[in-house]
């Protein structure tokens, strides 16, 4: 039998398990959970972005440009390249919004 790990996402506590060989992402979109956003399952637009508050993983190629070293170096991971090798407690990165954004929803 595979071995499986739970990953918990903060906020909100919602958790999936994943087998080591799937990515973080494809293991939450296989289950039908939808805690995560999901770009393009390849490393290369940012938009899985998390950030690993616990727990054992690997870390496949991703772009330099949306997970620079010294991200990696505090936590920071793909979540469609990161694959876990003990139970995970992730993140979710949310950006500061811009003050063009919160204007807008100001005037909406």
């Amino acid at each position: 039998m595979s071995e499986v790990f739970e990953i918990t996402v903060q906020p909100g506590g919602e958790r999936f398990v994943c087998q080591p060989q799937q990515s973080a992402l494809h293991a939450m979109e296989t289950q039908g959970k939808r805690c995560l956003p999901v770009g393009c399952r390849g490393g290369g637009c940012g938009l899985c972005k998390v950030r690993v508050l616990a727990g054992d993983y690997e870390s496949g190629r991703v772009s330099c440009k949306h997970l620079p070293v010294e991200a990696r170096e505090q936590g920071y991971a793909l979540a469609c390249r990161l694959f876990a090798r003990s139970d995970l407690c992730i993140e979710r990165y949310s950006k500061p919004c811009s003050e063009s954004t919160v204007d807008q929803q100001q005037r909406e």
